[in-house]
């Protein structure tokens, strides 16, 4: 059931697609308060209640015990500490004998105080008393999350090939950089489908131009890289460099799609390009314009791009500049030992603060309305922006988008990564217990940065982490410019990694067909234990392990020089090695607690007693898979069906009973 009240005047913000009635009584769940000083929800909590959900997010599954806010920010160092990350995901599951879904739909800046401040009270609170509030019950946390995704809309599908391997990295700067790399990967046998292009493609990091110096001919590159079944993946920056002559900045400023400071001129900022304008992603003709700019690189060949700085990421504008000279010469005349050092140090810092969201505006719906009321919107209408253009460019094929920053509702546009995360084995914990959040708000195609983006990766650390991204829909190896050549095939003995990202390549049936019946049937790809075992205590206090799909689970190894790990079955399994030989090493294992030994170039998993997964034979890239010949693996005491979802790769026509084939499996 879905329970929706309203307060005040709130922003439109078309997360839900469901149309619902608001109830006139006050919410059932818990207190709230509404005054000038803004919204408050007010719940007591059990001592048992796990809290659920908000996507992305730091610390661990269970969200009880901290403060999160949502205020989309670019943000590196993703520790403990921090309250906010690159997006918004508004939604609360709250576990129990009546387990309860939270929706705060609400744009700007709104907090979440999961029994921090008092242990056994969650309060949610907002500056603006603007907002609808969804309840959604149901039996189980499953039903809930159910009812949820179906309320705000079918998840994005990106086309199969973009579920292979992709390399990245800031810093290839030419053709001949990225020839090198398809090389290298292409060399030493390691499955590869995608090179991402960072900013350096760019001409002075302009969006939709290409630098002919690096890129003579784009076009002819595409058909190159195609050839050898490698897809280029562009970049697209939220900021429109400020330059006379520039098509995209002086249409931008004739049509008035940018967003605009208090006077009502357009709004300077500041970003990669220099000094910019950010286009008003909230007002629908300003989006049709940007969306359509897409089509400059389609027409070249390109078939996936990723979408960065939307936060947005303002690195200065000339208010916050003008105000750090200022405080700089206050600090640079007062006598020497009585600069505030902190102060001083955090000054450049300040220069993006959320202040800056109170400084522009945005047209949206013939309304003008100021920025931080809609701030988490900004990075979601940006992808919406290039999902309704790829539908209108692109009507028969799917097109890879993927993005930064989001909000609920972006998930039915596109996907996102999980930031600029750092080369920390505390990051690839995060990775798995943030992927399994993200999943319940809706965001299926997702997956960290594999190896991490910033500082220096280590072997083993790449190894472990591929290893857990043979499983994320996402597959991405990226890095930082200036850290370690992170590429699969500058470490020793590649053939270790040519193994653990072939066996993807082996699971990619599986992978894909669990993906694509999770986005059609509004289910989740990952699922904490605690979803599947409820009333298994155990399983409900495991936040390392995830359920996938239909009939296998998760388990990598995220410790540094550890030789295994210990995991918690909450039934029999069926414990499962793919050795680089090809064979596989497997182990029946009864319901309860196992130590397993894990070498650093194999993949654990476990598949559930009565269900198989459906294997092919390792392949360089998906184009190359076969999958009229599949093996199938699992420990079986009876027939056992599973239904395999496996269509072209890149059609839009998905759900048609001629992508289903059903498999089976006896003794």
């Amino acid at each position: 059931m879905i329970r929706k009240y309203r307060f005040g005047v709130p922003v439109e913000t078309e997360a839900v697609v469901q149309d619902l009635p608001c109830r006139k009584e006050m919410p059932e769940s818990g207190r709230v308060l509404t005054d000038e000083e803004g919204f408050t929800y007010i719940r007591a909590l059990e001592k048992e209640t796990a809290i659920y959900g908000l996507g992305e997010t730091v610390r661990g599954i269970n969200k009880r015990g901290w403060v999160y806010v949502s205020e989309n920010e670019d943000r590196s160092f993703h520790l403990e500490d921090a309250r906010s990350l690159y997006s918004a995901h508004n939604f609360l599951l709250l576990s129990g004998p009546e387990p309860l879904g939270l929706f705060f739909d609400y744009p700007g800046r709104i907090s979440f105080d999961a029994g921090f401040t008092k242990k056994d009270i969650l309060t949610v609170s907002c500056d603006h008393a603007d907002l609808y509030l969804y309840e959604i019950t149901g039996e189980s946390l499953k039903e809930i999350c159910r009812t949820f995704r179906k309320m705000t809309g079918r998840s994005y599908i990106a086309p199969k090939w973009a579920m292979g391997f992709g390399q990245s990295r800031w810093g290839y700067k030419n053709e001949e950089d990225f020839r090198q790399v398809v090389k290298g990967y292409r060399e030493n046998h390691i499955p590869l489908d995608a090179v991402y292009m960072d900013i350096d493609y760019m001409d002075a990091y302009k969006d939709f131009t290409v630098d002919r110096e690096k890129f003579p001919d784009l076009g002819n590159f595409v058909s190159e890289m195609k050839d050898q079944k490698v897809h280029l993946v562009p970049i697209i920056d939220a900021g429109i460099k400020q330059e006379e002559g520039y098509d995209v900045c002086m249409e931008g400023l004739e049509k008035g799609f940018f967003c605009t400071d208090r006077e009502g001129k357009p709004f300077d900022t500041a970003c990669w390009p220099g000094l910019t304008y950010h286009p008003d992603f909230l007002n629908a003709k300003a989006r049709e314009w940007f969306g359509n700019k897409y089509r400059v690189l389609m027409d070249l060949g390109i078939d996936g791009f990723w979408n960065d700085m939307n936060e947005p990421s303002i690195f200065f504008t000339k208010r916050t500049m003008e105000e750090a000279r200022k405080k700089m010469r206050e600090f640079l005349a007062k006598p020497a030992g009585d600069t505030p050092f902190f102060e001083l140090a955090g000054l450049a810092g300040q220069l993006s603060s959320s202040e800056v969201h109170k400084d522009f505006y945005h047209d949206m719906n013939g309304t003008r309305i100021r920025h931080d009321r809609v701030h988490n919107l900004y990075g979601y209408m940006m992808t919406r922006a290039a999902g309704e253009a790829f539908e209108r460019i692109s009507p028969d094929r799917r097109i890879l988008i993927f993005s930064r920053s989001s909000y609920i509702g972006m998930h039915r546009y596109g996907g996102i990564w999980q930031g600029d995360n750092k080369s920390w084995w505390s990051h690839l914990l995060l990775n798995i217990q943030m992927t399994a959040s993200l999943n319940m708000c809706g965001f299926l195609y997702t997956g960290a940065d594999l190896g991490g983006f910033g500082s220096d990766t280590g072997r083993d650390l790449l190894l472990r982490w591929l290893a857990f991204g043979v499983f994320t829909p996402l597959m991405r190896n990226h890095s930082a410019i200036h850290t370690r050549d992170q590429e699969c095939y500058q470490f020793e003995d590649p053939e270790d990694f040519a193994h653990v990202i072939g066996v993807r390549y082996r699971l990619l049936p599986y992978l894909y067909s669990e993906y694509v019946k999770a986005a059609l049937n509004d289910e989740m790809y990952f699922r904490p234990l605690a979803f599947d075992y409820p009333d298994d205590p155990m399983a409900c206090d495991v936040e390392d392990q995830l359920m996938l799909g239909e009939g296998l689970m998760a388990a990598p190894v995220y410790v540094q020089n550890a030789a295994g790990r210990y995991v918690y079955l909450p039934e029999d399994m069926l414990f499962v090695k793919i050795l680089p030989s090809g064979e596989m090493e497997t182990q029946r294992m009864e319901k309860g607690v196992h130590y397993i030994h894990v070498e650093l170039n194999e993949v654990p998993l476990f598949i559930r007693k009565d269900h198989f997964l459906p294997l092919a034979e390792a392949a360089e890239c998906v184009e190359d898979l076969d999958e009229d010949n599949l093996t199938m693996l699992g420990w079986i005491t009876k027939k056992t069906e599973y239904l395999l979802y496996h269509d072209d790769g890149y059609t839009r026509n998905l759900d048609v009973p001629e992508h289903y084939r059903l498999l089976s499996m006896e003794p």
